[in-house]
């Protein structure tokens, strides 16, 4: 696996669900590829237009257990943990990155809320 990908991606990733990054449309329009599409822990469909002008969902999060999987040369799957201190839930996250016009954006991405805890999403990693 390519470590210094792995770690570019993360950085991208954690820019993702960064407060100050999810407050600015300019922000996730550069993060964002014109034709990202997410299904959300809410169980709702959005699109890149809907998460610039609605907004995203404002929460303090801290990432874990950052895994990817390349598709191909320029696709890679990333998945993790997110532990949502705002709410006090945690979900699994799954997204897809594609390298366009020679820089990594987000193209795809899903979270599903788990009853697992941050100490048991280690455990099942390690």
């Amino acid at each position: 696996m390519d470590l210094d990908l792995k770690k570019h991606l993360q950085k991208l990733e954690e820019r993702h669900t960064a407060l100050d990054v999810r407050k600015s449309r300019e922000e996730l329009d550069q993060l964002l590829a014109d034709d990202f599409f997410e299904i959300g822990s809410s169980g709702y469909f959005s699109n890149k237009k809907e998460c610039i002008e609605s907004g995203v969902v404002l929460t303090e999060m801290s990432l874990h257990n950052y895994e990817i999987y390349p598709l191909s040369s320029d696709i890679v799957l990333s998945t993790y943990y997110i532990a949502d201190i705002t709410r006090n839930r945690n979900t699994l996250r799954s997204s897809i990155w594609k390298r366009i016009d020679g820089r990594w954006q987000l193209y795809f991405h899903q979270g599903t809320i788990t009853p697992m805890q941050l100490s048991d999403a280690i455990k099942d990693i390690t």
